[in-house]
Order: structure tokens, then C-alpha cells, then sequence
């Protein structure tokens, strides 16, 4: 009779209890888990490292050594604390330059501060962090540890400009050390947990031609506005929220001639000016008594009195809206501003609640009389579908015409269509208008070229590529060739 199979097996010791420590499973921990244990571990090395370090002779030892006197630290820390959670060597690099991030820097935000093809840092939680890249929102990796680390990390910010944020004083706004725009919101008001937004700065200026070379703006319309800046025309620019605004009034300003003083006045530092006579003003929030508040529209009281040739208000909105009009209408011609509206005639609108935010007693008409005769040029600038930025018109304010401010365009962009790859068609027309301030041009020594137009012409867009085109001859050539792109 054959043997059993389980008796044969028992000969060679297979099937026998066997220790308790063989047959038990190991459980490899989980994602979340292990993440919770490498933030754990970086929180207390990182404690471990301040304690070690001599933070009263920081100030004296040069960046470079003290770098890698930290470094070193951690290293022999790490040696010692991370026998929980085996790394391999790309993640023990990893948590090396965490840890300094958070010694030296702003954190998990560094790695997105420093990358060039960011421009907004978006938290909306400790857990949820979204950057923008092209004009395109995406998701991230990044996470703090939680809300209290991202308290900390907001309150490093903020003190840097001599800003405080807390229950008594939820809302903040502030600018990093290269001028980036900081927004923060933290409870009780922001419901999920602290949230913040930054604006990022490039590295590098943009000039006029690097928006000709993009497509925001045609070559004609940037020696149009080039001789409004330089004969001293008062300058609007209109637009929504990441529309482009503070670039392009970045771009404008460096017409301004650098024999000219220069006042700048903003909520939060962010104007990146090319010149050398520039006083930069900024506005101060109460302090924790209440006291101590400085608002734009004293700020632009006050810069009257400095002898200005310009005065630059980083944006318009609330009463010195009124003071800024006084100032153009006063001998401050010259003046640049920019403000939230979707439309140039959304804008003055906009001008004139704001001016009776400042003062409810003059009538609709005298404002809208005001507003006419300080202004000069609306510029009105879009973020569209595909993240591009274009400056949809150029407008010339004329005068009144009864209880009306009138207004006629110059230069506008018309959208046709959307490709299939998503970007926007459309094309740059002149409107046929000559503007009327081309007398005062010339009356400053501005001397607009001869082969800037002004007749009704295309700066054809389509995928992309540009040519020039008369609509009379060649409307029907564009539609063909559109035809056969699409």
C-alpha cells in the first residue's frame, strides 16, 4: 500500500509545526504609514538639531559653513534615528535636504520656489498643495505634516515683513524676499486648515519684447503705449486676476525716463522697477491694539508732498482711487495704476464706486467729469482658456458725451475659434481710430514711426504663427487657409 503523501513529506520534517516566528507574516507598512513615520522622523531630527546648534552664534558663522555644519549634524542624527524606517540612499538625500529646508527655508515650499516653470503656489490644505505651470493648474506630492506645521511656515513669512497672523488677525497679505505676492488665510475663517497662495516673481525681468516674442501683445501696440508712457499720458490697466497686470505695468514703467522721481504705493510690494530715483511705499496693517494703520490712500496723500514726476499705485481698490485722480488732475500726469474689471468700461465703473467709496457727496457726473479728464488710456488684459495672456484692447478715453464717459478702442484682440489642441485663435486688429492723443505726442517730442498703423489691419493668429495682413486682400486668403488648417 503506497505511503500517504503527507507521511513521506513528514520524513523530510515539511508539514511540522514549525516556529512561531517563521510562519508569522510580516506586514509591510502602508503607504500612509510609511509617510506619517518618514514626516515623524524628519519633526525629530529636526528638533534634535536645534537643540544642538548654538542659535546665539548663527548670525556670525558664514551660510556656506554653517550649511555644512548642519549637514554633518543630520547625517550622524540620521544614523542614530532612523532604524524605524530603512532608506535607501536617494530617500536619505531626500530628508537631508528637507531638513534644511526647514532650517534654512520656507520648508516643503522650497523645491517649488525654486523651480523656474511655477508661477503660483497653491495650499489648500496641509495636505493638498496645486502649483500652476503654463497657465495650467496641477496637483502636487508636497504635503506638510500638518496644520500646524503649515501655521509655522506662514508665520515665517509673514514675519519677515513685520506682518502678524493669527485668530485676532486671519487674513495677511506679504512678499517673499524676491518680491513674490503672499496671500494667507487661517482659521477660524479658513474652514479645512490654514491655506496660502503665492504669486511667484520670475528670476528674471521681462521686457517689451519677450511679450511681442510670446504673443501678448503686437509690436505696433508696444510703441503706441512706449510713446504714451514717455509723453506722460495717464495709463489704466484693467484686467482680472492673473490677467498680467503688475507685468505689464512692470513692462511700462521702464519707459519712464531715469531723470524722472518715481513713487510707488502698494498694498504689498511687488513692482519690479528698472530705475535708480524710486521711493517704494507700502501700506502698514493695525497693529494687536487696533493702532497703527496705514492705508494706501494716506500713503498717497502723503506722496504729494515728496516731489514726485510719477506716482505708480500698484493697484486701485478704494478710496485713493480718488486722491490718484486729484494727483493727475494736479500736475502728477504720467501716473500708471492697475484695477480688477473684465472690460474697459467695466473698469470706469469701477473707478467711479470706488471714488465714491472716498467721498458720497459729489454727483455721478462730476466724477465721471473728473475721471475724463484725468485719464488717457485704458489697457485691458486677459488670461484665456489656454493660459496665454493677451492684451485684449487698448482704449483712448475722449471726453463726455452727456452723462457718459466716451471712449473709443485702438487696438483690439477678436478670438475666432479654439484649436484642437485647446489654444485660442484669434487675431490683433487696429480699429481704423487715429487717437487723439497723437497731438500730445508730438507735442512731448514723441515721434510714433511711420509704419506704425493705425488702419484697420491683422496681426493674423493661428496655431501659433503670426503674419501681417491688410482686411481688405487678404480676409478671404486667412479664412481659406483657417479652412484647411482646422
Amino acid at each position: 500500500m503506497e505511503m500517504a503523501l503527507s507521511e513521506k513529506l513528514s520524513k523530510f520534517g515539511v508539514g511540522e509545526d514549525e516556529p512561531e516566528e517563521m510562519t508569522r507574516k510580516v506586514k509591510r507598512p502602508t503607504q500612509e504609514q510609511r509617510s506619517t513615520m518618514y514626516q515623524e522622523l524628519k519633526t525629530r531630527i529636526h528638533r534634535k538639531l536645534i537643540d544642538k546648534l548654538d542659535l546665539s552664534q548663527i548670525g556670525s558663522i558664514p551660510e556656506q559653513k554653517l550649511r555644512s555644519e548642519v549637514r554633518k549634524i543630520v547625517e550622524e542624527l540620521l544614523d542614530t534615528e532612523s532604524e524605524d524606517l530603512p532608506m535607501s540612499g536617494l530617500n536619505r538625500e531626500r530628508l537631508l535636504a528637507e531638513i534644511q529646508h526647514e532650517t534654512f527655508g520656507l520648508g516643503p515650499l522650497e523645491p517649488l520656489l525654486a523651480d523656474a516653470t511655477i508661477s503660483d503656489i497653491l495650499v489648500n490644505s496641509h495636505k493638498k498643495v496645486y502649483v500652476e505651470r503654463f497657465g495650467k493648474l496641477e496637483s502636487t506630492s508636497t504635503m506638510f505634516k500638518d496644520d500646524q506645521h503649515l501655521l509655522h511656515i506662514i508665520d515665517r513669512i509673514v514675519s519677515q515683513v513685520g506682518r502678524r497672523v493669527d485668530e485676532a488677525s486671519p487674513m495677511v497679505d506679504a512678499r517673499l524676499p524676491d518680491g513674490s505676492r503672499v496671500n494667507a488665510v487661517i482659521p477660524p475663517l479658513a474652514i479645512d486648515g490654514p491655506s496660502l497662495s503665492i504669486r511667484k516673481f520670475g528670476v528674471r525681468k521681462f521686457n517689451m519684447d519677450d511679450l511681442i516674442q510670446v504673443g501678448s501683445i503686437t509690436k505696433d501696440q508696444a510703441l503706441f503705449l512706449e510713446g504714451a508712457v514717455k509723453a506722460r499720458l495717464n495709463i489704466v490697466i484693467s484686467g482680472g486676476t492673473g490677467s498680467g497686470k503688475t507685468t505689464l505695468l512692470n513692462v511700462l514703467s521702464s519707459y519712464i525716463p531715469s531723470s524722472e522721481r518715481i513713487l510707488t504705493i502698494e498694498d504689498a510690494a511687488e513692482l519690479q522697477l528698472h530705475q535708480d530715483h524710486i521711493i517704494r511705499l507700502e501700506t502698514r496693517p493695525p497693529n494687536v491694539e487696533g493702532k497703527g494703520q496705514v492705508t494706501q490712500r494716506e500713503l498717497l496723500i502723503n506722496a504729494l508732498r515728496m516731489r514726485p514726476d510719477r506716482i505708480i499705485v500698484g493697484e486701485c481698490r478704494g478710496g485713493e482711487a480718488f486722491d490718484m485722480l486729484q494727483a493727475m488732475n494736479t500736475g502728477h500726469d504720467g501716473s500708471l495704476t492697475t484695477l480688477h474689471a473684465n472690460t474697459p468700461r467695466d473698469a470706469l465703473r469701477r473707478l467711479e464706486s470706488m471714488v465714491l467709496m472716498a467721498t458720497a457727496n459729489l454727483p455721478e457726473k462730476a466724477i465721471r467729469e473728473y475721471m475724463s479728464s484725468a485719464l488717457d488710456i485704458v489697457v485691458q488684459a486677459s488670461r484665456l482658456s489656454d493660459g496665454t495672456r493677451k492684451v485684449m484692447s487698448i482704449s483712448e478715453i475722449t471726453g463726455m458725451e452727456g452723462d457718459v464717459v466716451t471712449m473709443e478702442d485702438i487696438f483690439v484682440y477678436h478670438r475666432t475659434g479654439v484649436s484642437e489642441d485647446g489654444r485660442v485663435i484669434g487675431q490683433f486688429q487696429a480699429t481704423g481710430i487715429r487717437p487723439k492723443c497723437s497731438e500730445k505726442l508730438k507735442a512731448y517730442g514723441v515721434e510714433l514711426p511711420d509704419t506704425l498703423a493705425f488702419e484697420p489691419s491683422l496681426l493674423l493668429e493661428v496655431d501659433g504663427e503670426h503674419a501681417d495682413a491688410d482686411i481688405a486682400t487678404h480676409m478671404g486668403e486667412f479664412r481659406r487657409s483657417t479652412r484647411k488648417k482646422k
